[in-house]
């Protein structure tokens, strides 16, 4: 067991402070040379600093407040949320929230599901199930956990998409909410949203699409002139959707919108108690206290590119995608699993050590994503990873040809 840190009993001078910080971050992995396969979304470093200083510039503003003390805050999240609308094609009576990240939209949205199912079958105590297919984020086994609900994940396709009618057949009296990815982050392919509307539709279910990963880039790929299948609220069962500003909506962490195709729905997400001494306490969201900063980062990022500016970033990010997988499986014997949509992938070979490849790849500098089942690496790249491109595929073919040919039955892959 390591010695426990003690409270300082003095304070610190500012620069002893700083060159401490820099002194423990000498350890951390580069991300900034693309040498890091997710947690960091980098566009254009202009954008970096317009969502930088538009946090510092509310750094001590409390979100929690933006009713009572901070009305710049309101406007700000307001536009944030009806911008997201528009570009999700929702109707008029559509609203939704900030939050803090993709977990916590997930989580709104279960717990929106959970209590319009309540509702409508006046059971103040039913606990419906959720059906989803086995690629989607464990986010949704993390709500239900805390909800205490039953999760049905379903085999993928072998195009490891979300198999509808192996969904349907999971479907039962009991079931509430389907779930469609855009895409899963196993693989990055797009599910077929549009079956699972009809679906939903079909047996008065809610479907929620979790385009945490891919809500604000899909569209914009798309207007880039690359194939994005329907998923938004264009589709009549889609009720909900969850979208992260901070991946590729390249705005300052944590932000992220959960949105509902009505405000009766929506009303399931909030809390509301008044039985406290001080009063009514009411929130839209799980949190209390949200950062300022990052509803005036959000706010800045999105008008300072609009759709202009996103369509270019996408155009980039798509044509280096397809540079990345040509170059993959151009290492014998990799090859890419399924036909990604936007920019994540993975890749991996039967009978070829895949740990003993990123083991490689640890060792030459890089932190390796991974996928379990079935073997293999895994990657979600953004404009950091633009210029890594050669230097990656380099060492990913000397790793490859350094590697065991045995098959491992699993390795491990950690989040």
């Amino acid at each position: 067991m390591s010695e426990r840190t003690m409270f300082p009993a003095k304070g610190r001078a500012r620069e002893e402070l700083w060159a401490a910080l820099e002194t423990m971050r000498d350890g951390d992995a580069d991300w900034r040379h693309g040498r890091v396969p997710l947690y960091v979304f980098g566009s254009l470093p202009e954008v970096e600093a317009v969502g930088r200083d538009a946090y510092a510039a509310y750094f001590t503003e409390n979100a929690l407040g933006a009713r009572r003390a901070f009305g710049s805050l309101a406007r700000m999240e307001g536009e944030v949320v009806a911008m997201s609308l528009d570009l999700f094609q929702a109707p008029q009576t559509a609203t939704g929230s900030m939050t803090s990240g993709g977990s916590e939209s997930i989580l709104l949205a279960v717990k929106a599901c959970r209590e319009d199912a309540r509702r409508r079958r006046g059971d103040a105590a039913f606990r419906g199930n959720l059906v989803l297919a086995e690629t989607a984020h464990p986010a949704f086994d993390k709500a239900a956990r805390l909800m205490d609900l039953p999760v049905r994940r379903v085999p993928a396709g072998a195009d490891y998409r979300a198999d509808a009618r192996a969904m349907a057949a999971a479907i039962d009296r009991d079931t509430m909410m389907l779930v469609g990815s855009v895409p899963c982050f196993p693989f990055g392919v797009i599910d077929p949203i549009g079956e699972l509307s009809e679906l939903a539709s079909s047996r008065d279910l809610w479907l929620h699409v979790d385009a945490c990963v891919g809500g604000y880039l899909a569209p914009f790929a798309r207007a880039a002139g690359h194939p994005v299948p329907p998923f938004d609220f264009a589709l009549p069962g889609v009720v909900s959707m969850s979208a992260d500003l901070h991946k590729f909506g390249f705005c300052p962490k944590p932000a992220s919108v959960v949105l509902f195709r009505d405000q009766q729905r929506a009303d399931g997400a909030g809390f509301d108690l008044d039985v406290w001494p001080s009063g009514r306490f009411r929130t839209g969201t799980l949190v209390g206290t949200r950062p300022g900063g990052a509803v005036a980062g959000a706010w800045a990022v999105l008008n300072y590119l609009g759709r202009d500016g996103y369509t270019m970033i996408a155009s980039r990010l798509i044509a280096m995608r397809q540079a990345y997988v040509e170059g993959i499986e151009a290492i014998a014997p990799l090859r890419v699993f399924g036909k990604p949509d936007l920019t994540i992938f993975a890749f991996g070979a039967p009978g070829l050590d895949m740990a003993g490849v990123a083991k490689g790849m640890e060792t030459r500098g890089w932190v390796p994503g991974m996928i379990s089942r079935p073997p293999g690496m895994h990657m979600m790249a953004s404009l950091l990873h633009e210029a890594a491109r050669a230097d990656y595929l380099a060492d990913l073919s000397a790793a490859v040809a350094a590697a065991p040919r045995i098959q491992q039955d699993s390795v491990s892959a950690e989040y």
